[in-house]
């Protein structure tokens, strides 16, 4: 069996900096704590591309993408997407890579989920949905997701969305092959999912780790 996690963050995230590092990702995948990440920077690929070269099918490149309806992910990328487009458009630039719609985090609102007009907008393309979020405690909408999900016939992802060590190995997904593009939704269809949340100290990320990234900046 393998365990998969479709939504991670690195150094290069604002809110990720300095937290994950490409040592890191290596040693998870080298110790079994996973065996596939997808890396999904915000609105950037580039950490994801140069460590999948290195690293090689193991890793994911992907990219979590600020769109006008909420936030978004395209997974099997190979450049990065610009933030501020529609949903839509997002969809079909995603596409035109031949990537994969994973929606992160459906319906909340503090971490600007994608409501349900526009998911049904664009159900059709959606190709992979997250009932649950290893940073949702108290904010996530794991039950209407899974209700979303099972509604419309939707391959589920488990996933830790973290910003930091301590989010990682304890929520992701678990499929019975290496996943490919090819083959990702068919085994997440028949897959298992590790449900975790991470310890609420790990919330603390993004908000220190965009802290120390201004000082550094200032420096």
């Amino acid at each position: 069996m393998f365990k998969i996690d479709l939504h991670t963050h690195s150094i290069i995230s604002p809110d990720g900096a300095g937290s994950i590092k490409e040592n890191d990702f290596k040693k998870f995948l080298e110790k079994g704590i996973l065996d596939c990440i997808a890396i999904t920077d915000h609105n950037e690929t580039s950490f994801a591309i140069e460590l999948r070269k290195k690293l090689g099918d193991k890793i994911i490149v992907g990219e979590e993408i600020t769109t006008k309806d909420g936030e978004m992910i395209g997974l099997f990328l190979n450049k990065t997407i610009p933030a501020g487009l529609s949903a839509k458009q997002t969809v079909r630039e995603i596409k035109k890579q031949n990537g994969l719609i994973y929606i992160p985090h459906p319906f909340e609102t503090f971490r600007k989920g994608v409501k349900r007009k526009i998911l049904e907008e664009i159900i059709n393309d959606i190709d992979i949905f997250e009932v649950f979020n290893g940073r949702g405690v108290l904010r996530g909408k794991a039950k209407l997701a899974l209700e979303f999900a099972e509604k419309y016939n939707l391959p589920q992802a488990s996933s830790s969305d973290a910003h930091g060590h301590g989010g990682i190995g304890r929520t992701y997904s678990i499929v019975s092959k290496m996943p490919t593009r090819n083959n990702i939704k068919q085994l997440l269809s028949s897959g298992k999912l590790q449900r975790n949340y991470a310890p609420i100290w790990t919330y603390l990320y993004p908000v220190t780790n965009m802290i120390k990234t201004k000082l550094r900046i200032k420096k």
